[in-house]
């Protein structure tokens, strides 16, 4: 009976000390990269700004060649939406909207994750000049994790995983934008 017991008490310690940790972690996180292109800014946002293009550069979308894609809408204006499913657990399904548009500045977006997990996150593109025909591009995602699944950012390291496949898809534009 004592063994019992005590096994009854490290497993709601067990449980608990997390949960309790839980309550002092934050929720929100954002990570983001930046790039420089040698191209004008007009020219690197209006490739941009078009979602569609966003599967040539990446590398969520690069992920799986052969997931089903679906659009609605119109292209390169607020509320044009990009729809993915793949069978790949790393790809999942989703679909990502543009919420808002500043033109030749700033592209606003909600994505909103159906599998492997539901989640809404939000990320933004911005373009400023850096130079004679230099832009600066800087591509942010970020968002909440509500308790107890902001533990995630305790035992998954957002800025590094994120901000690899940012990168990624960076270095990719800029790839695409210089050959133009």
């Amino acid at each position: 009976m004592k063994i019992l017991k005590w096994l009854v008490i490290i497993v709601v310690i067990i449980i608990a000390v997390p949960l309790i940790a839980a309550l002092f972690i934050k929720n929100d996180y954002s990570v983001s990269r930046e790039i420089i292109i040698n191209k004008p800014k007009q020219e690197v946002f209006e490739y941009t700004k078009y979602l569609k293009n966003q599967n040539e550069f990446s590398k969520w979308a690069l992920l799986d060649p052969h997931m089903k894609k679906t659009f609605t809408g119109t292209d390169g204006t607020p509320g044009f939406i990009s729809a993915w499913e793949s069978d790949s657990s790393d790809v999942g399904a989703g679909e990502q909207e543009i919420k808002a548009i500043k033109d030749g500045e700033k592209i606003d977006y909600e994505i909103r994750f159906k599998k492997p997990f539901e989640s809404t996150s939000s990320a933004y593109m911005s373009f400023e000049p850096a130079g004679t025909s230099q832009t600066k591009v800087k591509w942010e995602f970020y968002g909440n994790m509500p308790y107890p699944m902001n533990l995630m950012t305790v035992l998954m390291n957002m800025d590094e995983a994120i901000g690899n496949d940012l990168n990624t898809g960076l270095k990719n534009l800029k790839g695409i934008m210089e050959k133009k």
